[in-house]
């Protein structure tokens, strides 16, 4: 399974929903990177994916972006074969 790498902060529901997905699609640990306790880490979010909300999520190399971007990659039948899972 690919890694799985989310630029979080404590009190974002979106982040939670995101984590959410990913562990009902079978992912066991997810990279947290605190943007609220590091804005070192905030500044670098925003350089490598052009954004500033919270979660950015990668999987592997590859940037997915935010919640509703994770959750339309899983409705079209993307986010199985990103995370090197074979579709249920």
């Amino acid at each position: 399974m690919n890694p799985v790498r989310m630029y979080t902060t404590q009190v974002c529901p979106y982040c939670q929903r995101a984590k959410a997905l990913l562990r009902q699609r079978g992912v066991e640990s997810i990279e947290e990177i605190r943007i609220d306790l590091d804005p070192a880490q905030r500044d670098h979010m925003m350089q490598i994916t052009g954004r500033r909300t919270v979660p950015q999520i990668f999987i592997g190399e590859t940037h997915v972006g935010g919640c509703d971007d994770l959750i339309a990659l899983d409705q079209r039948g993307g986010l199985l074969p990103l995370l090197g899972r074979a579709a249920a």
